[in-house]
């Protein structure tokens, strides 16, 4: 929040004194001091550090990192702060995030330095996790509010938050409970001390009590603001992913480099074709490999004409576009077999322009190795001299260009750049593959492809496939041999429990990635109860981390049952609960996606490099980059570049890609977004710090922070 702002005669005395410099410096040109946008983050290896760090990480926002805990370490001083450029005053950090409301021994230097630098340049602070006491603007909690668990409160953002920094969530901050036998979120509830200027963004009730205490607070002294939070976190929980975005507006006042956004895609694999039935007798799936040859008989699942209404009628009120992904063959071969008739592929046909639509291959082969099914878990084939057996670029490239064609000849609206192989079939994929077809960048350049797809489960990083480059892809887990809710629910405990229970035991031969159930779930509520909730849950996490890899399902699950719907709504009625309009969710497709993935890892290695250079001095941020860098940033509502409107509506503020050519760039911001200068004079340096510990007898707890 703005406070008042000091002349413009003090301010430039104060940067004076505090800078040594000679009085003859000040005159116009450094009426106002430049301000790096850089972020100083002291770390003491704690989770909630490094929470803060990963969203600035996540977001594209540069920090500097001090970790506290290694020798050597750079001192924090009065020169390790600030200096002069060009004669002007300048701040190296826009912002300052430390562990707590003060990390360094009684009598800190350090501690002073700090003071004195946020107190000269109006440098915000963030105290990651502290105790609730006096020095940060609060009772003890003890006995004036509460200490403990917090698993499961229903926090609220104030009125005050809501016109602040969190404006862009609607109101409530659910605190997770995801196992009543571990305490997940430690919290100091409590209210301010009297006559404190303390504004709380975020608060809870405080058991016991009818008032409520401060999560979340702003905490205004001695020409400082410190951002006060009072309960403990990982990167992981959904109680810091919603509060992310606000602490870093907070402490950047919306201006700085990066940008986040919340996504949801939703690619529908198999469109057109059928998908193999899962058989609840014999544990395995009739037509696929995991049967032996012969064994059950085949009932595929495939959607219907009716299912595609649904799909319609579901998008229009949701607000969501789907991605079909397409095998042309499943439409041939159903023509061929009832006398020219498919009801399914004349509607989609039909809605063509309802939907987006992506190339999944003519008949949805394995593309990488050929498959050696003759064993279990199968193996590549092998020429006679060892080597592997490839699938060939001609099939490689027939599959794509077949396809194509069958699409181009019914009007789909494609990108004919964007490509989802079957199974993600000619990656690697481990063990049996452990390298790309060969013969598969060859067959995507003879395609023109420039996106293809990857499964993310197994191959996170977005890389290249000689001129292709892939689309990481979250899978649900909602199986694509499954139709119906009871089919679903008999597979997942067939994966998730223990031979003793009459599952696989697949869960215990790999307890490092996958938990066993304690019992089977009901095939009748289990469905609704467990595995809902938790691929929800899962999903929104992905959305709400700035994550655009879109998540896949199976048109099987479209069909039947339409199994995939309540995981879907579970995903975007969760979010509509949880952020204002001002916030939708993004629904980008494939290229889209690629672009933006590959455009975070050229700003993050020009970054990492030193090669952008950024600062502000009064109302211009000045951003320089290599020529041909796209470079992003965020900033208030107004912010013009040459002259014209800068970036997309979102969250409150503006932001977006802008191309460097090799020149700086001048972002203007509204006239009404220029900081207010310190409103006190600068500590000594040599002050001595307060003392942060926890008094005598009070447990200072900190949450399980294992990753999820």
């Amino acid at each position: 929040m703005r406070r008042t702002i000091r002349t413009t005669a003090l301010v430039v005395g104060t940067l004076i004194a505090a800078l040594g410099l000679p009085a003859g410096v000040a005159h116009a040109d450094i009426t106002s001091p430049r301000v790096d946008l850089r972020v100083l983050v002291v770390s003491d290896g704690g989770p909630a550090i490094d929470a803060i760090a990963a969203e600035l990480q996540a977001a594209g926002t540069p920090y500097t990192e001090i970790d506290l805990t290694r020798s050597g370490r750079a001192v924090i001083d009065s020169g390790y702060l600030a200096d002069t450029v060009e004669g002007r005053p300048r701040a190296k950090f826009q912002a300052v995030v430390l562990p707590n409301d003060n990390p360094f021994p009684a009598g800190s230097t350090e501690m002073a330095a700090l003071a004195a630098y946020e107190q000269t340049y109006a440098i915000p602070q963030v105290d990651a996790y502290t105790y609730a006491r006096p020095e940060a603007g609060l009772q003890y909690p003890v006995p004036a509010g509460y200490s403990g668990s917090v698993d499961g409160v229903e926090a609220e953002v104030t009125a005050a938050g809501k016109a602040g920094p969190f404006g862009y969530l609607d109101g409530e901050v659910p605190f997770e409970d995801n196992d009543p036998a571990v305490s997940e979120s430690y919290a100091y509830l409590s209210t301010p001390v009297p006559g404190a200027d303390f504004t709380s963004y975020v608060d809870a009730p405080i058991p016991g009590q009818t008032t409520r205490g401060s999560l979340v607070g702003e905490y205004r002294h001695d020409g400082r603001r410190e951002l006060v939070v009072t309960f403990a976190y990982n990167r992981y929980q959904q109680q810091f992913r919603l509060l992310a975005r606000g602490i870093v507006e907070w402490m950047t006042g919306g201006v700085h480099l990066g940008a986040s956004r919340n996504y949801f895609a939703v690619h529908v694999d198999d469109v057109l074709a059928a998908d193999d039935r899962w058989d609840t007798e014999l544990n395995c799936t009739p037509g696929d490999i995991d049967c032996q040859p012969g064994e059950g008989t085949p009932d595929p699942i495939r959607m219907t004409a009716a299912d595609v209404d649904h799909a319609t009628a579901w998008q229009a009120e949701r607000g969501v576009t789907l991605d079909l992904a397409y095998n042309a063959v499943g439409s041939v071969d159903h023509r061929e077999e009832n006398n020219g008739a498919d009801e399914l592929a004349d509607k989609l046909i039909a809605d063509r322009n309802r939907f987006r639509w992506i190339n999944h291959t003519y008949s949805h082969p394995f593309l990488g190795c050929e498959q050696d099914t003759t064993v279990v878990p199968w193996r590549c084939a092998t020429n006679p001299d060892g080597s592997t057996k490839w699938v060939s670029r001609t099939a490689i490239a027939g599959e794509i260009s077949t396809n194509r064609v069958w699409g181009q000849t019914n009007g789909l609206p494609l990108q004919n750049d964007e490509l989802v192989t079957g199974e993600h079939s000619g990656l690697k994929v481990l063990p049996q593959q452990p390298e790309d077809n060969p013969n598969l960048a060859l067959a995507l350049a003879d395609n023109g492809i420039d996106w293809i797809a990857s499964d993310n489960s197994r191959d996170p990083a977005q890389r290249q496939v000689g001129a292709a480059t892939t689309v990481p892809r979250y899978p649900v887990n909602v199986f694509y041999n499954a139709g119906r809710v009871a089919e679903q629910v008999d597979e997942y405990n067939w994966i998730y429990t223990s031979r003793a229970q009459g599952g696989s035991g697949i869960c215990e031969d790999n307890p490092a990635t996958t938990t066993c159930l304690a019992a089977p779930l009901d095939t009748t509520t289990g469905y609704a109860d467990q595995i809902v909730p938790q691929e929800t849950g899962t999903a929104l996490g992905h959305v709400m981390s700035n994550d655009p890899k879109p998540h896949f399902i199976h048109q099987s699950n479209l069909a039947e049952d339409r199994i995939a719907y309540p995981v879907l709504d579970g995903v975007l009625d969760g979010y509509a609960a949880l952020f204002a309009d001002n916030t939708p969710v993004v629904n980008p497709r494939m290229k889209d996606i690629g672009t933006e993935l590959r455009r975070r890892a050229d700003w993050r290695s020009a970054l990492e490099a030193g090669q952008v250079t950024a600062y502000r001095i009064g109302d211009t941020v000045t951003v320089e980059a290599p020529d041909g860098l796209a470079v992003t940033a965020t900033a208030p509502t107004g912010t013009t570049l040459a002259g014209a409107a800068f970036g997309d509506a979102y969250a409150g503020g503006v932001s977006g890609w802008t191309p460097s050519a090799g020149t700086a760039l001048a972002l203007l911001l509204p006239s009404s977004d220029v900081p207010a200068a310190a409103t006190g004079d600068p500590a000594p340096a040599t002050d001595p710090a307060p003392d942060t510990r926890v008094p005598a007898g009070v447990s200072e707890q900190v949450p399980y922070t294992a990753d999820r």
